[in-house]
């Protein structure tokens, strides 16, 4: 079975109703991104942050994956699909894929603030303040922050070098290090990328499907599918 590596970004969320980062009606564009995303924000105000991804979190339980999650979730019947997102929400998951890996973290766990490797799920939609991990630390949101290092970079990258398919979605190429995984694919197999406003500056290798999400992997299926 070939393996169909994808990777999504933002716009891969953004028709269920899930504000994109870098867009006009940026969920962030209220908060500095120092002040909710980042050690010294933290470190400043835990209310504040973990107040602001407490809103994030029933914000994502509220709404439903798209089309698109759906396509991709249903590929796994002609293909081997591992999917690495950018995207924090479990949209995926709840669509049906079985392989995801969470480049910046998942908004539904959370860790200890003094052990890294303990992780756990959280119950319903809040995080407050008090809320601690087993070894008696305070919890924070499972999420890579700005100035942190991304621990699955290195796994994804791993992934990367074994796809015979690479596809992007809903993701401009311009976050580090996600947008560099596209290197770490073999050269000559095919790629795509599916996003509305084509990335400036991206490889002529890549077949472009300038539509939304779920438009433009209707269209990815139909190409896949063909390759079989």
């Amino acid at each position: 079975m070939m393996r169909l590596v994808v990777l999504t970004g933002a716009g891969m969320s953004a028709e269920s109703g899930i504000a994109t980062f870098r867009g006009s009606d940026g969920l962030w564009e209220n908060h500095r991104i120092t002040d909710v995303a980042s050690p010294e924000g933290w470190a400043k105000n835990p209310h504040l942050v973990l107040d602001f991804y407490n809103q994030r979190r029933k914000r994502i339980l509220e709404v439903a994956p798209n089309r698109g999650h759906e396509i991709l979730a249903e590929l796994e019947e002609h293909f081997d699909v591992q999917i690495i997102t950018q995207n924090i929400d479990n949209l995926h998951e709840r669509a049906g894929s079985k392989n995801v890996m969470h480049l910046h973290g998942e908004i539904t766990k959370a860790r200890s603030t003094s052990d890294s490797s303990i992780v756990i799920d959280i119950n319903g939609s809040e995080l407050n303040w008090g809320d601690n991990c087993p070894i008696g630390s305070q919890l924070r949101p499972h999420i890579v922050w700005f100035g942190e290092e991304v621990p699955m970079i290195q796994p994804a990258a791993e992934l990367c070098a074994t796809a015979d398919i690479f596809l992007i979605v809903g993701t401009s190429l311009q976050v580090y290090p996600a947008a560099g995984l596209i290197h770490s694919t073999p050269s000559g197999i095919p790629q795509y990328i599916v996003d509305p406003n084509t990335p400036a500056g991206i490889s002529g290798q890549l077949q472009v499907i300038a539509k939304g999400a779920s438009a433009g992997l209707e269209v990815v299926k139909e190409k896949l599918l063909r390759l079989l």
